[in-house]
């Protein structure tokens, strides 16, 4: 079985196993969804899901956001840690949103990139899920289980994953792939346990078997 078969394999066991994964953070508008993923760095999407009703409730649009004095960001977001450098990135993302594109998010990879606290891993998430368009969101759960499952071998680096699955994984899969890839890490080839190879849909086929 060559690495793209593989790759193709698994993304259909991924798909039979959890037919309804999703993005894991909540949100209802784009911006919010750019709110919630720089929340979400070093923070679990849990307790984000919980912390951005009170900064909503309180400033409930791209304008309000943008307005917003930033220690009073701080205050609300500070649950998800990092707060003084998330408020910032947040307050300087919705002021270049309400300035530069009418409130809108850009429906371009390279204009998210020069959103202030948008790196590649958001960027792509908010090409996939909000734009559907083609996506590898290259997160500490895909980063895990790609180079356990021999999909890459030994590599870390987010953008070096990402670069390496784009050549495995069909353009219309991979923002669903690395969903489920979220959900597989989760519930069955956890981090900070054994993984549980024993009830995993991939242990045939997967060189980490019992490791």
């Amino acid at each position: 079985m060559t690495k793209k078969q593989k790759t193709l394999e698994i993304i259909q066991r991924l798909k039979e196993a959890y037919p309804d994964a999703d993005c894991t953070l909540d949100y209802e508008e784009a911006w919010k969804l750019l709110v919630s993923v720089r929340l979400a760095a070093q923070c679990t999407d849990e307790r984000v899901n919980k912390v951005v009703p009170a900064l909503y409730e309180k400033f409930p649009d791209v304008n309000a956001l943008a307005d917003a004095p930033v220690e009073e960001i701080e205050e609300i977001v500070k649950p998800c840690g990092l707060g003084k450098s998330k408020a910032r990135d947040i307050s300087a993302c919705m002021k270049m949103l309400r300035d530069e594109y009418g409130g809108k998010v850009p429906e371009d990879f390279d204009a998210l990139l020069k959103l202030p606290g948008v790196g590649r891993k958001s960027a792509n998430l908010i090409m996939g899920d909000v734009f559907h368009k083609p996506a590898i969101v290259t997160d500490t759960h895909c980063i895990r289980l790609v180079n356990r499952m021999g999909l890459v071998d030994g590599i870390k680096e987010p953008k070096k994953v990402e670069m390496a699955l784009w050549k495995l994984v069909p353009p219309e899969e991979g923002s669903d792939f690395c969903h489920r890839l979220v959900w597989h890490g989760r519930e069955v080839c956890t981090a900070r346990t054994k993984p549980y190879c024993d009830r995993c849909c991939l242990n045939d086929i997967c060189p980490k078997n019992g490791v």
